[in-house]
């Protein structure tokens, strides 16, 4: 191999580096020169960009479909509450930030993890007997899917795998084979409210299982697991050691008839990192604020998973400053009324769209019990002129310009998902079209037949 000297002319200790000279056995070699390389432009995608694939993304945009231009568009697909203006977040949440912003104190940067009093007012918010929580345990990170992401790459290398439900958010995929993660999928039970299929589920752990993700209350499915069959899920991962990934955004947004349970509420010894944030109980999901809740009753993930997660968040400093320093107010101030008129109108939707899309023959749907959504299969032998989900969901929107989102996206073919967050004229109207569209192409004479939520 070739040595090099830098030859630099000038006089002194800070010579001046005007005239460089790259010097081999004697030769002069000029910049941009060196033996062997001819200069070219190279540049190209990174293998983690080429990995990352978004499958809702990947199936809507491939939908090239115009609308009924007679009929003004109904989205029933972007699960965003603040879209049509009828779920207004708080007035104390919004005056707690103008509070902070006025006052001018949280412009700078904050630490990778969060300002130590919000983390703290996190901690005290979900803090309970059964899961005590410290400010060391709580993360805050820019929005649940960040949450997600540092959990991820905290808890999985490179070619092991994850447990992801089916049907689930699409997001979990996403991130995990950019990662190089492999995706196994777990069932959901449809006739079952949308349990887990435990069976199915277990049989699908091997040495390369790094964590098992646990989606209550669901999206897409709107469904929210009861204590026992949480149990049940906990008595896998123990006896499989598999920790738990529990997406809970949606946690406490269930229906009166339901009740919520944190997993790690039930957990003795089964570590758990929770991903929750402020984007939809408080309806503000433009403000990134998330937070990962670390559950170690066993320090079984010891100091390792904590300090690899501060490690991780280094990465983008943080979640707005802003909104860490109105998130105590934000948790102590808002009223129990909020909460409440947001799940009255998201109850009242959902029984609605419910009920009226239980009467259409050749649809199932799937009773919600929370979160924003509700679930609905096609009967697709009744439907013979449509090959699959997205044509059906095609021709709906070309036909009568309402988009519900095929629930291929979420692994799940022969199922659309509804957004009920959509004022009820809409949905009462969006219902009306589907009625019409499925009269108008449905094929034979069996009705559809309710699948009721197990309580």
């Amino acid at each position: 191999m070739d040595s090099y000297l830098i030859q630099v002319n000038g006089h002194g200790d800070h010579a001046p580096m005007r005239d460089v000279h790259l010097k081999s056995a004697g030769n002069n070699i000029s910049p941009g020169k060196a033996k062997g390389r001819k200069p070219r432009w190279a540049v190209r995608a990174s293998e983690m960009s080429k990995k990352t694939f978004n499958p809702v993304r990947a199936i809507v945009d491939s939908m090239k479909v115009e609308p009924n231009p007679k009929k003004t568009m109904i989205s029933l697909s972007l699960g965003d509450p603040t879209v049509f203006g009828n779920l207004p977040t708080n007035d104390e949440v919004t005056r707690a930030v103008k509070e902070v912003l006025d006052s001018g104190q949280c412009n700078g940067y904050a630490p990778s993890v969060g300002y130590q009093s919000c983390r703290e007012a996190v901690a005290v918010y979900y803090n309970c007997p059964e899961a005590p929580l410290k400010a060391q345990d709580v993360i805050l990170t820019s929005g649940c899917s960040q949450a997600i992401e540092l959990a991820l790459a905290v808890l999985a290398n490179p070619g092991q795998n994850i447990l992801v439900p089916r049907p689930g958010f699409s997001l979990y995929k996403t991130l995990a084979l950019s990662m190089g993660i492999e995706v196994k999928l777990y069932n959901l039970l449809p006739e079952k409210a949308w349990e887990i299929d435990l069976e199915h589920l277990e049989s699908l752990v091997d040495e390369k299982t790094a964590c098992l993700i646990v989606n209550n209350p669901s999206n897409p499915c709107g469904s929210v697991f009861s204590k026992r069959h949480l149990q049940e899920i906990l008595a896998v991962a123990s006896r499989q050691c598999v920790p738990i990934l529990a997406d809970e955004i949606y946690g406490d947004m269930v229906f009166a008839d339901c009740k919520y349970e944190p997993i790690a509420t039930l957990s003795t010894n089964v570590p758990i990192l929770s991903c929750g944030g402020l984007a939809k109980r408080w309806l503000v999901p433009g403000w990134r604020m998330g937070w990962i809740l670390i559950h170690d009753r066993r320090d079984i993930f010891g100091n390792e998973i904590r300090d690899g997660l501060v490690r991780l968040s280094q990465r983008i400093l943080g979640p707005c400053t802003l909104v860490q320093g109105a998130l105590e107010r934000i948790l102590r101030r808002t009223p129990p009324e909020f909460y409440h008129n947001t799940l009255s109108i998201l109850k009242s939707n959902a029984d609605l769209c419910y009920a009226a899309l239980s009467a259409i023959p050749g649809l199932r749907p799937v009773r919600p019990s929370g979160a924003m959504y509700l679930m609905v299969e096609i009967e697709m032998e009744h439907f013979p002129e449509f090959e699959n989900d997205v044509e059906f969901t095609e021709r709906l929107i070309s036909e009568q310009s309402v988009f519900c989102l095929p629930a291929t996206c979420f692994e799940y073919p022969n199922f659309f998902r509804v957004v009920i967050t959509v004022p009820a004229e809409m949905i009462l109207e969006a219902c009306s079209r589907i009625q019409e569209f499925c009269e108008m192409h449905y094929q034979g004479a069996e009705g559809a037949q309710d699948l009721e939520c197990d309580k």
